[in-house]
């Protein structure tokens, strides 16, 4: 399934460019199973053979992830979180979605703040559902965009950049980047779980007596 998959999205690409990175990138963002592991990456590959642009696929791939994700902030937004839950529940299977996938992304929203929409553009599986908790929350939309936007460009740097250089050899890359997902994934936590024991810390201290 993965590899017509991967040939689907070569395909299409080659055919609409632009137009295609953005509404693949779009599609996934709005819960669709489109890899952006692929996506980008071949990309990056035409950009190296001076088919298109280098920075303009960065830029279209991260509005791409833009405007998915405020499809996808929208529906939380406007459903309440029982209608979600029972629609992942009945129809997630058709788009890869599991509860716990969506649960782990409210988790994660609950725990770390609106600033993990940042974050999470560098994470596996959370990247794609953090967006329903941010609009259950009611998070100021243009703040969402800005966070949003901005690990957007990152991962689809990472990615274009990726493809660039490896040329022909991009797709082979796609099993080891899996796996760099999780060191990204474990250092990201470790960080977060700094940052907030040195806040912590930092709350303690006016009570201490010298």
């Amino acid at each position: 399934m993965l590899e017509q998959l991967s040939t689907f999205i070569i395909h299409f690409i080659q055919s609409t460019g632009y137009l295609g990175i953005f509404v693949l990138m779009t599609l996934e963002s709005a819960l669709v199973p489109i890899p952006s592991e692929i996506t980008m990456p071949f990309s990056g590959f035409l950009a190296a053979q001076g088919y298109l642009s280098l920075h303009l696929v960065i830029l279209v791939g991260a509005l791409g992830n833009l405007a998915g994700s405020l499809i996808a902030y929208g529906l939380g937004f406007y459903l309440e979180e029982t209608v979600i839950v029972t629609g992942v529940e009945k129809y997630g299977r058709f788009l890869l979605i599991s509860k716990e996938d969506y649960l782990k992304s409210v988790h994660w929203f609950k725990k770390y703040g609106q600033s993990v929409t940042f974050f999470s553009r560098l994470l596996p599986i959370v990247r794609t559902f953090i967006s329903l908790p941010a609009g259950l929350s009611e998070m100021s939309v243009a703040k969402f965009s800005i966070y949003t936007f901005v690990g957007s460009i990152l991962w689809s740097a990472v990615l274009t950049y990726i493809g660039f250089y490896l040329g022909n050899r991009w797709a082979s890359f796609e099993g080891y980047f899996r796996q760099f997902q999780i060191l990204i994934t474990a250092l990201l936590i470790i960080a977060v779980l700094f940052y907030l024991n040195h806040k912590l810390k930092l709350i303690k201290l006016p009570g201490k007596k010298s």
